[in-house]
């Protein structure tokens, strides 16, 4: 049986990947990390021979600790672990478009958030990892994280806190690689999607780039479930829903 871990499982694509899960794999463990006391109610039931674990969590070191510690009691190697947690705006911040608009607290929110979040994940469950085992890693980044293919500037906190991410997950590449021949860790940019997150900043987008959390799901789980995709890029991965690669 497979294991399959999704933190920041109450955002709306990860629930979408859970029932992606869901539909295409027969015999697996979903394990889905958040938040809340409970995961989201309106999913479809667990098919197959496919199991479901829900943990509540602060995210802070000791409660991932503990979480991974339970898994390595059932002895399943980890097939992926994917962090969906992100943060743009919120009640009282939006990107900022002026170098005045800066605020530390929005800055450290998003750096703890989309940076610090994520590679604490990775630190707690890679041990869950087996030198037998295929597996990935993935987070979820986005193309404004990309220094090269900043044209734009501005939403300096957001940028910022992406391109840490990004140069986590490489050095993070590096280290587990040695240990783990067959780990591959990803980072993929989802397109503007129909969720919260992107509610605000909708109405510049174009036509038929607005993504349903159900499309972005699919696409994530055709690219990290096909070897022989990841094989075309370097370590870690950074692509987007098309799968075209983005430059660093």
């Amino acid at each position: 049986m497979q294991l399959y871990i999704l933190c920041g499982a109450s955002s709306e694509i990860a629930n979408a990947y859970f029932t992606t899960l869901n539909e295409h794999l027969s015999s697996c463990l979903i394990v889905t990390i958040s938040r809340q006391p409970q995961f989201a109610a309106d999913n479809p039931p667990i098919k197959h021979s496919n199991k479901h674990l829900h943990f509540e969590t602060d995210y802070s070191e000791a409660s991932l600790s503990a979480i991974a510690k339970t898994l390595t009691e059932r002895q399943l190697p980890l097939s992926e672990l994917v962090i969906f947690n992100g943060i743009l705006h919120d009640l009282n911040n939006q990107p900022e478009r002026k170098l005045e608009q800066i605020s530390d607290t929005h800055f450290i929110n998003s750096m703890q958030t989309n940076a610090l979040l994520p590679i604490r994940c990775v630190t707690a469950f890679s041990r869950l990892l087996d030198t037998k085992t295929k597996s990935v890693i993935c987070a979820l980044s986005a193309r404004v994280g990309s220094i090269n293919d900043n044209n734009l500037g501005g939403w300096y906190s957001y940028r910022a806190s992406k391109a840490a991410l990004n140069m986590l997950f490489k050095s993070a590449a590096i280290e587990l690689s040695r240990r783990y021949k067959q780990n591959r860790c990803v980072l993929f940019h989802p397109g503007t999607t129909d969720t919260p997150l992107s509610k605000p900043f909708q109405g510049n987008v174009p036509d038929g780039k607005l993504f349903t959390p159900s499309f972005v799901s699919e696409q994530l789980f055709k690219f990290l479930s096909d070897t022989r995709f990841l094989a075309n890029f370097d370590n870690p991965a950074y692509f987007d829903w098309q799968g075209q690669p983005i430059d660093w």
